[in-house]
């Protein structure tokens, strides 16, 4: 219902015998909202500014235990209200009709928890990836601010075996926080990390940082619009 919290994941009351690792915490989703109101990390810690490019900032941090790095998103989507945008974020069918790199995206649900399986097209000669994760969907109330957190991570499910040819990305976490501009468009913020595995090109990383995130924005908000429309 409008205005309640929308559970993804979370079937029925928790079952002694699950991990609380499997669940996020209250405090992961207040921690998510906070990040809307620190639009410049690299001036009070370890951020880097890599790049700022058509009203898109992304920052980055070095994990030292995988050699690679944490991202941190702040960006607009203009005329695409946050309802709407996170509603196009969730919805995996439509997803696969705007996103060229979905090789194979679906969701099951295996002991009364929601997984999705997600395969990502990689260049020729690289191998595609694949993951198996969890994502949960709240409506937040920050001081009458009303604001749209999804948070994602990869989990192991014993039903979702690595396939042959295809390397699976066993740490992966993402945050998704909007709100509305105060206009007819969104703020964004996003955080991500996951480890590809194998050994990717450093042209293909930089890429995926530096241009392949403002190009997701500009194709979600593209799949906004085409969304409104059509439903």
């Amino acid at each position: 219902m409008e205005g309640q919290p929308e559970l993804e994941g979370a079937v029925g009351p928790p079952r002694m015998e699950e991990p609380a690792s499997r669940r996020f915490s209250e405090e992961q989703f207040w921690a998510a909202c906070r990040e809307l109101d620190q639009p410049a990390p690299a001036a009070a810690g370890p951020w880097e500014l890599l790049v700022e490019t058509a009203g898109v900032r992304i920052y980055r941090l070095f994990h030292e235990q995988s050699g690679l790095f944490e991202y941190k998103i702040f960006g607009g989507l203009d005329d695409c209200p946050p309802k709407l945008c996170v509603d196009v974020y969730m919805d995996l069918k439509f997803r696969k009709e705007w996103d060229q790199y979905v090789k194979e995206l679906y969701e099951e649900t295996y002991d009364g928890e929601k997984v999705i399986y997600w395969e990502v097209k990689y260049p020729f000669p690289l191998s595609n990836r694949d993951y198996v994760y969890i994502r949960e969907r709240r409506e937040m109330d920050m001081d009458g601010r009303k604001i749209w957190v999804v948070l994602a991570k990869s989990v192991t499910v014993p039903q979702c075996p690595e396939k042959p040819g295809i390397t699976r990305v066993k740490s992966y976490k993402q945050s998704l926080v909007i709100e509305s501009d105060g206009k007819a468009g969104s703020k964004v913020y996003m955080y991500y990390f996951d480890d590809p595995g194998g050994m990717v090109p450093s042209w293909l990383v930089n890429w995926a940082a530096k241009s392949g995130v403002p190009a997701f924005l500009k194709d979600m908000q593209k799949a906004c619009l085409k969304y409104s429309k059509s439903r």
